[in-house]
């Protein structure tokens, strides 16, 4: 009886099921499955962005497939288990097809053949027969010496046969297409094994055996515990170390899709200066960077610039430029209220840090908002030709109030042919962040940009997600370059008494004295004209708000016939228009300042005054801050990587060239020459064998026949000569 349990394989299928498997590791169908495999997680890492965020995703694919795409690791295809664990199958699939067939190659290398029967070269496709006048032994060695002059490894046979001795010459060509196979399937297991090093291989076998996690947490790195670093002996790593101007870093920071490792440098880097070079686009031509390596052991200093493409190299670890980043420049902010009632202050932090503000009039914890500092930049270059006038690479717009009021904050970017590149000035960007931790981001620009109208304007921008465009809210600067024209006339419109102020000096000014009663009737519709405009600051369900020219707008729709719509706008705007002229001119009252002159300019800042008023109500903070002043930090941010395996990598390389070139390039041919005394004379029969049949083995036949046999053609027969 048997000893095995029912279902369980017998001793004497072990072995056939290990040899199964071992066959199915070793074919070919299971590596090109792999390497299938491998080309199509490539292609999602390079379409899909690695190592980013959750939150992105989730903003970019919704929640569903976000967190599917987190699940199969395809945020981090290199370095997910599957992947890791396609590239050490690949290996051993192609380390067992490379044990199995190149001994058979080496031996065939090896072995001429010569023991073919003679009946067999009649059978190939290239064969000749010719009779020679000379002896069979002379013949041989003739035609040894021609194919070993021309290149041909030859070794030469003597059978005995009837009437004498036969003569088998066995010669090749050509060897290298064999050792071509061996180098490029070599290649692929080298160039395997070194991505299996340089990649995160080594650093996951350290989080499995040697319980490192990933760090998910905030805080300095020098409070990072143990657990989630990485010793100086790593023998492989590769990671970012950003350095800012004037100080000094010495720990990696190591990505995983889970969270963040710390990997020791034997040495720190101080940034002595980041030097960066634009081109006219506002696009960086060069960044380079000064340092200063600081040898942990032994104190030495050594001076290096690291270029992009020119990395620094100690100690084994190369040292690349991969960007630049701010460094903590600090930036003095002032608050521009939007509401009414508020007051400007002024605040002052460094790029990368936050500070907590209270809303006006606000006192509760639900009404704290954080001031997240995100960004600076120095340089904007915008395109300001004049078909993408009013339009730049930023996404701002040329508003027109006939044909663009329900699209206050729109945008439109075209495609151009020609460029007028401008540098419009440093600008801010910030997040504010409420109480339930939602955040939107803003980025508004230090100076008044001139569209080529003779009016510079003020851009503030605001976006809801990362994956969306800026939207810009322009507000004309006034005759000092200043936002504060503006924003006493947004003062005054949120002002009732002054409202009513300005109503009455339009009417006063647009009736005669003795016409009471149209007075008063304008005074009604130009008050409820401008009290539509300026609305009451609430919001619908859909967060637009009530006031502004869509207010306006839905009042016609409402109250006025279509045939009379027309026309009772432009009337209706026309006052409204007067109105706000009186209330601009009453604001410059109050603040001392001299009365607005007719004329172009003031025309055009009144034009798009209106259009920022009624733009400003969809603004979506209680307020926004203009840049003062600031003193810019920079900071380099470099890759270093240990990469043992890049050697490797640059020997399978050259393998696959070779390899690839011997097997395309180089054809393995044989040839055999049977010569056999006939009379006093020889009878010769030859055979061509080649692994690819072209017009090249064709021609080359036909010049050995040519040179060995020096037969006449018509002693051979047509059909037994390749043509």
């Amino acid at each position: 009886m048997s000893d095995s349990f029912p279902g369980e394989p017998s001793e004497m299928q072990r072995p056939q099921r290990m040899r199964a498997l071992l066959e199915l590791l070793a074919s070919m169908r299971f590596a090109i499955a792999l390497l299938s495999v491998i080309c199509i997680a490539s292609v999602i890492g390079t379409v899909l962005k690695q190592h980013e965020p959750a939150t992105n995703y989730v903003n970019q694919f919704g929640p569903f497939w976000a967190e599917l795409f987190l699940a199969l690791k395809l945020n981090a295809v290199y370095s997910a288990w599957w992947f890791l664990l396609i590239l050490a199958f690949l290996v051993i699939s192609t380390s067992l097809c490379l044990l199995r067939h190149t001994p058979k190659y080496i031996a065939d290398l090896r072995n001429y053949k010569e023991n073919i029967r003679v009946q067999s070269l009649k059978a190939f496709h290239h064969k000749a027969e010719a009779e020679l006048a000379e002896a069979p032994q002379a013949a041989a060695q003739r035609m040894g010496g021609i194919l070993a002059r021309s290149g041909w490894k030859v070794k030469l046979q003597e059978r005995e046969v009837a009437g004498g001795k036969g003569y088998m010459l066995a010669a090749k060509a050509g060897a290298a297409n064999k050792l071509g196979y061996i180098a490029a399937h070599a290649a692929i297991v080298l160039i395997c094994i070194g991505g299996l090093l340089d990649g995160d291989l080594v650093v996951r076998a350290q989080m499995w055996l040697g319980g490192k996690t990933p760090f998910t947490g905030a805080g300095r790195i020098s409070d990072v515990p143990q657990e989630h670093r990485l010793s100086l002996r790593n023998p492989t790593f590769r990671g970012n170390l950003m350095v800012a101007e004037g100080t000094q870093a010495d720990t990696a920071i190591l990505n995983q899709s889970d969270g963040v490792l710390l990997q020791e440098l034997p040495f720190s880097v101080e940034l002595k200066k980041f030097i960066v070079e634009y081109y006219d686009t506002g696009m960086p031509k060069l960044f380079a960077s000064d340092v200063i390596i600081h040898d942990r052991e032994t104190g030495e200093q050594v001076e290096k610039r690291i270029e992009v493409n020119h990395p620094a190299s100690y100690k084994g670890i190369e040292i690349y430029q991969s960007s630049f980043d701010d460094g903590g420049s600090r930036v003095r902010l002032k608050a521009v209220p939007f509401t009414e009632g508020g007051e400007a202050f002024e605040v002052e932090g460094h790029i990368g840090t936050s500070t907590e503000l209270l809303r006006s009039g606000a006192g509760t914890p639900e009404d704290r908002l954080t001031l997240e500092f995100t960004e600076l930049r120095t340089i904007n270059v915008e395109n300001f030709s004049d078909q993408n006038r009013g339009s730049t690479e930023v996404d701002v717009r040329k508003v027109d109030l006939r044909s663009s009021i329900e699209s206050r904050l729109g945008g439109g970017h075209k495609t151009v042919t020609q460029k007028e590149l401008r540098n419009i000035g440093p600008s801010i960007g910030y997040k504010l962040r409420d109480a339930s931790g939602q955040a939107r981001e803003y980025q508004n620009y230090m100076s008044p940009v001139d569209f080529g109208d003779g009016l510079p304007m003020f851009l503030l921008g605001v976006r809801e997600t990362p994956a969306e465009a800026f939207r810009y809210l322009r507000i004309p600067a006034d005759e000092q370059g200043s936002m504060q024209g503006f924003m006493r006339m947004r003062a005054a419109l949120l002002n009732p008494d002054m409202r009513k102020e300005a109503v009455r000096r339009y009417a006063a000014q647009a009736v005669a004295a003795d016409r009471d009663d149209l007075r008063v009737a304008l005074e009604q519709s130009a008050l409820r004209a401008v009290e539509l405009f300026a609305g009451t600051g609430q919001r619908d369900a859909k967060g637009v708000p009530d006031g502004g020219l869509q207010a306006i707008g839905r009042f016609m729709e409402a109250n006025v016939p279509t045939a009379e719509r027309e026309r009772a706008s432009e009337v209706l705007i026309r006052i409204l228009n007067g109105v706000l002229f009186d209330l601009a001119q009453l604001s410059r009252e109050q603040a001392g300042q001299p009365p607005l002159q007719p004329g172009e300019q003031t025309l055009a800042f009144m034009t798009q005054a209106v259009f920022a008023l009624s733009d400003a109500q969809f603004y979506p903070a209680p307020m926004a801050f203009m840049m003062e002043d600031f003193t810019q930090v920079q900071a380099s941010v470099f890759q270093v990587a240990r990469a043992p395996g890049k050697n490797i990598v640059y020997l399978g390389c050259l393998f696959l060239i070779i390899g690839v070139f011997a097997m395309l390039y180089v054809r393995d041919r044989r040839l055999w020459i049977w010569v056999q005394p006939q009379g006093q004379q020889a009878q010769a029969t030859m055979a061509l064998s080649s692994n690819r049949k072209i017009m090249d083995t064709d021609r080359e036949f036909e010049n050995l026949t040519e040179k060995l046999l020096a037969a006449p053609a018509a002693m051979q027969s047509p059909t037994e000569r390749s043509v």
